[in-house]
């Protein structure tokens, strides 16, 4: 048994960046499967179960906005970090000298509906009797509340949610005008399978090490009256 949720979510800005477009950055149309998931994960997540995104309404009109902004070239090394955690000198990063400015073309005034449900992983369970039920009513009670135990976002970090409220039905009238019809999305990056399937590869999950090797997935999906039935373009994945 499947345990569905419904909810709305809206935000003054998104970006679901296009991997092809990495230096000058430029958001999808509309939201990419794996960006909902994490936004998602902000309000309940455990290794032991995983949020599977089967439906996507885009309400309000798709609108972009072009802006500009300095960021830095670099990160912070991690031996700089280390360094001054053993008493070393400082991590910082002179932001004068790997300054540069680059450009973002980002959506705005966005509103979405989501359906979706969780499943078990049977990855780290902390009971042999663990059920999905259990997980169901505690992510449903965190949705009422409006838990979170960190900020959710729309695609990128400094695109923070402005409500994400559960819901007992999408009201499809409230659909925009330029949303309706048959819109072809073309091939938009569904997600990123990590090769370590969500396990350390060292065993040890008290001091765990992960693989950060991962595969892009793929997939065609058509908006429809500003619905994206995502459950039906996942047969289509391709890496």
């Amino acid at each position: 048994m499947a345990y569905g949720f419904k909810v709305i979510v809206e935000g003054d800005y998104a970006g679901f960046n296009r991997p092809e477009l990495k230096t000058e950055r430029v958001t999808y149309d509309v939201p990419t499967v794996g960006a909902l998931e994490g936004m998602l994960k902000c309000v309940y997540w455990k290794p032991s179960l995983c949020i599977v995104i089967d439906k996507i309404v885009v309400f309000n009109p798709i609108k972009t906005v072009n802006i500009r902004r300095n960021e830095v070239k670099t990160k912070l090394p991690l031996k700089a970090v280390r360094a001054q955690m053993n008493g070393g000198g400082a991590a910082v990063i002179y932001t004068p000298d790997v300054r540069t400015q680059r450009g973002s073309v980002v959506l705005k005034d966005v509103k979405y509906g989501i359906e979706f449900h969780i499943e078990r992983t049977f990855i780290r369970s902390d009971h042999e009797d663990e059920c999905e039920e259990k997980h169901y009513n505690i992510m449903l009670r965190r949705l009422k509340k409006g838990q979170c135990f960190r900020q959710p976002c729309l695609g990128c970090r400094e695109f923070s949610v402005k409500r994400l409220e559960l819901v007992d039905d999408l009201d499809l009238s409230e659909v925009a005008e330029e949303n309706m019809g048959r819109h072809d999305l073309g091939l938009m990056l569904y997600g990123m399978r990590f090769r370590d399937g969500g396990k350390p590869i060292n065993g040890d999950w008290e001091h765990p090490q992960f693989s950060d090797k991962a595969d892009a997935m793929y997939y065609h999906p058509y908006m429809i009256d500003g619905v994206i039935d995502v459950a039906e373009y996942r047969k289509e994945l391709k890496c």
